[in-house]
């Protein structure tokens, strides 16, 4: 970047931060777009003087609202809920909804603007947008959690449709919830429709929704590997996480013959020095998913548990950080190097800090970004749009193909985008990438 280039980075991100004070995590993910952009988007007389940059950084809005609900035992209880609707420049805001304690509006901003290039970069008719509540389902009873969801779409209702924006699961937003969700949608407003997807099969769901965003992540890491010469299989994988994306990620790399040689929750990590076995994942599936419980509960011979721990001293050949945003910080990603580590693969969104970035550049690792790597989920979500519009239901043979091809694609822009003298800088291949196509439509409306 020239120093005039950084000059005006500078002085867009003084004025961003000055209209979204203490919102750290947007901030961070702005940046590494405007990064990334800055030097072709100065190019664009037109782009530039219509202020682009700084009108897709905005959201077209933001709904915040409260969750009135009764516990078990009659007490009433209040939480905070967002929807961010970003951007549909390219289509209907599509992404999902989160229920964690740690959800704030910053967070959903940085997730909603994320989606926005993810979604471009599916190739698929999609706008950018992202909501939840700070509400734990953790340790809620059945009927708590169905309480919630029952409050929650008396409100969201009025801000969602199929032609408007369809939200889907994300963290604590399982098939359980989305089904609460969208039984109280239908009571509402009287009238079946494809308004959220991660449905149940038996009510309008996709087949591969549940593994697509773990196995799009393995996809696209298999096309990053052989454009640089390399092989998956044999591989040593450490898989941070142990839920949705990180499962079906760790079986589909156990499928291709590589060795996941870690696992995590947010109490330590697991360690399988000759990898995860089909036997030993499928116990682990079933204590996660159906029993709820902790990885320090396996007793599996060959598998090590290390508690208050992070996996990135492990020996391994590639990382796939599929827990959350920030989990990958500096001295995780300086483990990783002088362990010889050859790609980061990015099942979560945003989860390498910013001074991890840096040290897997200069190290020259292949980084590939969760806006690119992880966006088969929302890939096999709008699918289920397409099915849900057709009346009709794919098999999961034709999902799993139509996904691997999206994959595929989406490497492919990075690729065009990013390609430098000895490798891609894929960070920067998918935020060009997914950057033109909405701002050449945003352009192309004028000043809305």
């Amino acid at each position: 970047m020239t120093s005039a280039e950084q000059k005006e980075l500078d002085h867009f991100m003084t004025g961003l931060k000055k209209r979204n004070p203490y919102e750290i995590e947007f901030q961070q993910a702005v940046h590494e777009v405007a990064a990334s952009v800055m030097p072709w988007y100065l190019q664009q007389d037109d782009l530039h003087r219509s202020q682009i940059l700084e009108r897709i950084t905005e959201p077209d809005r933001i709904i915040t609202f409260r969750v009135t609900w009764e516990t078990d035992a009659g007490e009433i209880r209040a939480n905070r809920a967002w929807r961010v609707q970003f951007n549909h420049a390219l289509g209907p805001y599509k992404g999902g909804l989160r229920f964690h304690p740690s959800v704030t509006q910053s967070i959903l901003k940085f997730l909603g603007f994320e989606q926005i290039f993810k979604n471009s970069l599916t190739g698929l008719p999609m706008g950018g947008a992202k909501g939840g509540s700070n509400f734990n389902p953790k340790g809620k009873s059945r009927r708590e959690v169905m309480r919630f969801c029952h409050s929650m779409m008396t409100e969201l209702h009025r801000h969602i449709g199929e032609d408007i924006d369809v939200p889907a699961g994300d963290i604590g937003v399982g098939a359980r919830e989305v089904s609460f969700l969208f039984g109280q949608y239908m009571r509402l407003e009287n009238r079946w429709s494809g308004v959220l997807t991660g449905k149940g099969l038996s009510f309008g769901g996709s087949a591969v929704r549940t593994e697509a965003t773990g196995w799009g992540c393995v996809y696209f890491c298999e096309n990053m590997l052989h454009h640089h010469d390399f092989e998956l299989e044999g591989k040593r994988v450490a898989v941070s996480g142990s839920g949705n994306v990180a499962l079906y990620g760790a079986q589909k790399l156990i499928e291709k013959r590589a060795k996941v040689v870690t696992m995590s929750d947010s109490k330590g990590f697991i360690h399988a020095p000759e990898g995860l076995t089909m036997e030993q994942w499928e116990t682990i599936q079933e204590l996660k998913e159906k029993k709820r419980g902790r990885l320090s509960e396996l007793d599996e011979a060959g598998i090590t548990y290390h508690a208050g721990k992070r996996p990135w001293g492990v020996e391994c050949d590639i990382a796939m950080p599929c827990a959350t945003q920030n989990e990958l910080e500096a001295e995780g990603a300086k483990e990783l190097v002088k362990n010889g580590v050859v790609a980061v693969c990015e099942g979560a969104n945003m989860p390498t800090s910013v001074e991890a970035v840096e040290i897997l550049r200069e190290a020259g690792v292949l980084l590939a970004p969760g806006k690119a790597s992880n966006a088969g989920g929302v890939a096999v979500s709008g699918l289920e749009q397409s099915q849900n519009a057709m009346r009709i239901s794919w098999e999961p043979e034709e999902v799993d193909r139509r996904l691997q091809r999206i994959m595929s694609e989406i490497h492919a822009r990075c690729v065009r985008e990013g390609q430098g003298e000895e490798r891609v800088d894929y960070i920067d291949g998918s935020n060009i990438a997914g950057f033109k196509k909405v701002a050449e439509a945003m352009h192309a409306y004028g000043a809305v």
